[in-house]
């Protein structure tokens, strides 16, 4: 056996003693006709039967699952021994399997990274990473847009939350893994990507011409409006969202607003701990959420005392880009009637994953582990947060620079502060600009 297989089948036993014990499917493809049925030419002369597993093979894998294997390491030898493209490239073989594993769990949130896609995720968490700044949805068909970061090349190039990246450069991207797609748009700073864009309503493909940047994400920033009302944007639940809220909110609450926005648009949402974090910046004590596993244990995360802004009337903006913590944050604020929603229907992502990393930098599984619920016990997976204003932002919005949900915002906190009805929807856009 060859020193790289006896790599391989190290790493893959690694992946056995990380999951534990499986059954199904490795690898989804076409299966094979029975014998007699098989698809060869006339001339064609049908195969013995599966080479025979090895000893070393045999001897790699545990003791308890080394039946459940044996078709595993027959379908490795057939390729091995007759595939027509020769040599192989065992890692990928290991990358599909593992990738292929991930896929039979039929959950879209529990995946296998890639060690270029791990990184890049892990960068755009950390605070930094070349491409052209937005969170994408990598579980649809195609490559979809959740959220343009703003500020970003994407938000200034027009992308929208929902947009399907269908070309690449030209390439089409039908039946392209979305992670690979994914892998195509990020690149290096002052380079060019080429998106064809199917967006709902258009009825021809849009046509983008983006440079890319170093996208350096500042999680949470903030400024004064008019009537003396703080806002403030929280981008993402990364490794630094903390200390920035900290740090913005004590700015702002030195001026002594009368209230306060919390926008959560577009954000596609990050770390759970940090979610917990923020929302303790907003509420004074009780549960934030909690995280319910397959086996019916039940973890409860609570408030953190000390928090900036407790007391000081506010709302949130939420839109279709707002998933996960994002979600988390929304949810705990709506459940003690702490802010009213203002916006449209949250994205519905309610699961808790775990980034597994895998040895030799082979990436990552992504793995859903449990599903939060609010306060109340409320489940958004599927569903997402119905906001208490409905309020839609359209394209001619975004083309002409106004923001009717910030309107709408503005509108809410002072109908609180001045104790008169707040509107349930607001559908005529006036010209706030965009912040």
């Amino acid at each position: 056996m060859n020193k790289t297989i006896k790599i391989v089948i190290g790493i893959f036993v690694s992946v056995i003693l990380l999951s534990g014990a499986f059954s199904g499917g490795f690898i989804v493809g076409h299966l094979l006709p029975l014998a007699g049925q098989l698809p060869f030419g006339s001339n064609a002369v049908a195969p013995a039967g599966a080479p025979p597993v090895s000893s070393d093979q045999q001897s790699s894998t545990p003791t308890n699952v080394q039946t459940l294997f044996k078709p595993f390491w027959e379908a490795w030898n057939i390729i091995h021994d007759q595939y027509v493209d020769q040599p192989v490239d065992d890692v990928k073989l290991m990358q599909g399997a593992i990738n292929g594993m991930m896929q039979s769990l039929g959950d879209k949130h529990s995946t296998y990274m890639d060690p270029q896609t791990y990184k890049a995720a892990n960068s755009e968490l950390a605070g930094s990473y070349e491409g052209i700044g937005a969170y994408v949805d990598t579980t649809a068909d195609y490559l979809t847009i959740i959220s343009p970061i703003p500020g970003s090349p994407a938000e200034k190039a027009g992308l929208q939350p929902g947009d399907k990246v269908i070309k690449i450069d030209g390439v089409d991207m039908t039946g392209v893994d979305t992670e690979v797609a994914h892998q195509k748009v990020l690149g290096p700073a002052g380079s060019t990507v080429k998106l064809t864009i199917a967006r709902k309503g258009e009825s021809a493909p849009l046509e983008f011409s983006i440079v890319r940047e170093k996208i350096v994400i500042k999680s949470a920033t903030g400024k004064m409006l008019a009537n003396n009302i703080a806002y403030v944007q929280v981008n993402t639940f990364g490794e630094n969202t903390t200390s920035e809220l900290k740090s913005t909110l004590t700015d702002l609450m030195a001026k002594n607003p009368k209230g306060l926005i919390l926008d959560l648009r577009n954000n596609g949402g990050g770390y759970l701990q940090t979610a917990v974090e923020v929302v303790s910046q907003f509420v004074p004590k009780g549960v934030v959420l909690y995280e319910k596993f397959g086996d019916g244990k039940q973890n409860q995360y609570d408030v953190i005392s000390g928090g900036l802004a407790t007391n000081i009337p506010m709302v949130v903006l939420i839109n279709e880009g707002s998933a996960s913590a994002s979600e988390i944050t929304a949810g705990a604020l709506q459940d003690y009637d702490r802010a009213k929603l203002i916006g449209v229907v949250s994205y519905g992502k309610g699961s808790v994953q775990n980034w597994v990393p895998l040895s030799n930098d082979q990436g990552a599984v992504r793995v859903t582990i449990a599903k939060w619920y609010t306060p109340k016990d409320r489940t958004i997976e599927g569903k997402g947060l119905t906001p208490d204003v409905y309020v839609t932002m359209t394209a001619d919005d975004y083309k002409a620079g106004r923001d009717p949900q910030l309107d709408a915002a503005s509108e809410a906190l002072l109908a609180i502060l001045n104790n008169t009805a707040i509107p349930t929807s607001m559908p005529t856009p006036v010209n706030t600009p965009i912040p």
